[in-house]
């Protein structure tokens, strides 16, 4: 049984979103029961979710919003990984507000932010402040800011990272020699984890098994069993396939894993780094 680690959930009425407007595909809302239908047909037995980039001012307000999701019975509903600005001045009193028992851990997306942004000595020490908090911080960069997240790995070694997406391979474009090189760097530093999460949406509409899996092999290969993790990146990966061909290209690419290994990529990693109960 699965953990997914990356989930987006989109309530239109509760909060805005100012990048889904330039995605006509994903522009509505996507609920939980929508995604539940699914997840547990295919063996997600809980699920992290992962912030949408609202507009910073309803940031609280979506991790109210999984709060209430995870009370309710039954829920798959493990927590959330919140959206944060750690470049702004208040930083600490937001730390100091987080609920633990709902957010699990901290994510800003840095590919759509300024390539200086990561390199600010400000928001070096705030992400360290994450760490102390016991919380791990998200990477999300394109592969083109793959040395960058290096960099910021390097200079918070006591935080704990999670690189999305395989760092965003260029699949579409064959990027992958270059991808390759950064991601063996990065893998070198043992507090970076990486996620394994919807990468058939970075490849071309007439993908196939055979073209996500020298991406899913190098991570693997680079990472350990250890330090890789699952997500499905919902709804985002409906744009090149759906939630149910994501996991079965997943099941098939891990077929030669042994049982120990299946377990730590399917939910064992992730229950450490993220303290899921």
């Amino acid at each position: 049984m699965f953990i997914d680690t990356h989930l987006h959930l989109v309530s239109r009425q509760l909060i805005t979103y100012p990048w889904l407007t330039d995605v006509p595909a994903l522009n509505r809302d996507w609920t939980y029961d929508e995604y539940e239908s699914t997840a547990k047909r295919i063996g997600i037995a809980g699920v992290l979710h992962m912030e949408v980039d609202c507009a910073p001012e309803f940031i609280e307000t979506e991790n109210a919003f999984i709060a209430d999701l995870m009370a309710r019975p039954g829920s798959l509903m493990r927590g959330a990984i919140s959206s944060a600005r750690p470049e702004a001045e208040d930083f600490t009193s937001f730390l100091d507000r987080l609920d633990p028992k709902v957010v699990k851990g901290i994510r800003r997306v840095l590919h759509v932010a300024p390539d200086e942004l990561s390199q600010d000595t400000g928001f070096r020490a705030n992400v360290g402040l994450i760490g102390k908090k016991g919380l791990p911080f998200d990477i999300c960069v394109s592969q083109r800011q793959l040395d960058l997240a290096i960099d910021l790995a390097d200079a918070c070694p006591n935080t704990v990272f999670v690189l999305d997406h395989c760092g965003v391979p260029d699949i579409a474009g064959d990027g992958y020699k270059d991808w390759e090189k950064s991601i063996t760097r990065l893998a070198e530093r043992p507090h970076v984890n990486a996620k394994i999460s919807g990468i058939s949406a970075y490849a071309a509409p007439d993908w196939t098994l055979e073209t996500l899996r020298p991406y899913v092999e190098h991570i693997i290969e680079s990472f350990g069993w250890d330090r890789v993790v699952w997500g499905s990146d919902s709804p985002v990966c409906t744009l090149n396939s759906s939630l149910d061909q994501w996991m079965a290209t997943t099941q098939v690419l891990i077929a030669g894993a042994s049982e120990t290994e299946r377990l730590a990529f399917a939910n064992g990693n992730a229950k450490r780094i993220w303290s899921i109960l």
